[in-house]
């Protein structure tokens, strides 16, 4: 618990000077004033981020946290845990989505077994496994607290290391069979909502596989009875180890001073819990889409954070993520090409009361 201390506190807030510098020079930019909505916004947030009102995040590392989660044997899900390795495997080989859709968006993906139920065979793959695949949390915790917190320290280590390889921001995403129903049982607690309303089908899940994911959701929280004001206890207890991975990267990327984005309901929920650990931390968090899983709005909500892409997405891996990152180019383009007032030869306009 030292080290996670020594990084929440190493967390600072962005520079709120810098961000006025930036919008005043998106105000000098020839277009009506904030007409850019959220792609303004998000490049003022980023310039605060790195202390400049010239930001460049042109180096991307997509982190997939990969583990497997033992409530699958409840029947909660349409494929078994052998998915989850194997798409590991594909992203090692650059074949899964996620990666295709990065070859577009400049990234570069890290696939990391941090708890799969076998280690990856993939020289690409991060073998960072805290341990291989977590408990049933229909019959008891997920992991220990400790364990958690290893699983939390280890996120944030990987990010400390693409830093340190130059990396410049970081869009987060996940891979394991079983992590809607996790991530549904941390939403139904730390929110106070029933069980119905924040399940959704996950990968396709039939109408009678949906009932059983919602009783093993109400099983594992009658049976751990987590406590909503501890983001570590209700991780251990009903989360899984993907969700805390991601969590050590949000607190990661803060402590780095790196502009990370937030995929969809599983990479949100794993937000929500890193700010609870450190409210700071939200602060350095780009959210880029609500996905189609039925309580995504919900967390962004919680967030205080805006979603600009509404596309019905719900397949993970972060690709929800990367899509924003085509919507952050567009505002860097406009932002370093577009002519100013003066250029385009029109009057200012001003901000009107």
């Amino acid at each position: 618990m030292e080290k996670l201390d020594e990084i929440v506190k190493g967390i600072s807030p962005i520079d709120r000077d810098v961000m006025e510098e930036a919008w005043k020079c998106w105000d000098s930019l020839c277009k009506p004033l904030r007409g850019l909505g959220w792609l303004e916004e998000v490049l003022v947030q980023i310039a605060g981020i790195y202390g400049t009102t010239h930001p460049h995040p042109d180096k991307r590392a997509v982190v997939i946290m990969g583990a497997d989660n033992g409530v699958v044997e409840e029947g909660v899900t349409q494929t078994d845990s052998s998915v989850t390795i194997q798409v590991l495997e594909n992203m090692g080989d650059r074949l899964s989505t996620a990666c295709v859709m990065c070859n577009l968006a400049g990234c570069e993906l890290f696939p990391v077994n941090i708890g799969s139920l076998t280690d990856g065979k993939h020289p690409r793959i991060l073998n960072r496994v805290v341990r291989h695949g977590t408990g049933n949390i229909a019959k008891g915790p997920a992991m220990t607290k400790d364990e958690c917190i290893r699983a939390i320290l280890t996120g944030a280590d990987i990010v400390k290391e693409l830093k340190k390889d130059g990396y410049n921001l970081i869009v987060t995403g996940e891979m394991g069979i079983g992590n809607t129903t996790t991530s549904s049982a941390c939403a139904a607690v730390l929110f106070d909502q029933k069980v119905e309303d924040v399940t959704g089908r996950g990968a396709g899940l039939s109408t009678e596989g949906l009932e059983r994911k919602i009783q093993a959701i109400k099983k594992a929280i009658q049976v751990n009875q987590p406590d909503k004001e501890d983001a570590i206890d209700v991780i251990a207890k009903v989360g899984g180890l993907d969700i805390a991975g991601m969590v050590g990267c949000y607190l990661g990327a803060a402590y780095c001073r790196m502009p990370i984005l937030i995929d969809g309901f599983i990479s949100a929920i794993a937000a929500y819990l890193a700010g609870m650990l450190c409210e700071t931390a939200r602060e350095y968090m780009v959210c880029t889409h609500f996905s189609a899983e039925p309580a995504s709005r919900l967390v962004v909500e919680r967030l205080g954070m805006k979603a600009p892409l509404h596309a019905g997405m719900h397949l993970g891996e972060g690709t929800g993520a990367i899509m924003g990152l085509s919507l952050i180019d567009q505002a860097l383009n406009v932002y370093y090409h577009l002519t100013t007032w003066d250029g385009g030869k029109v009057e200012a306009y001003t901000h009107q009361v």
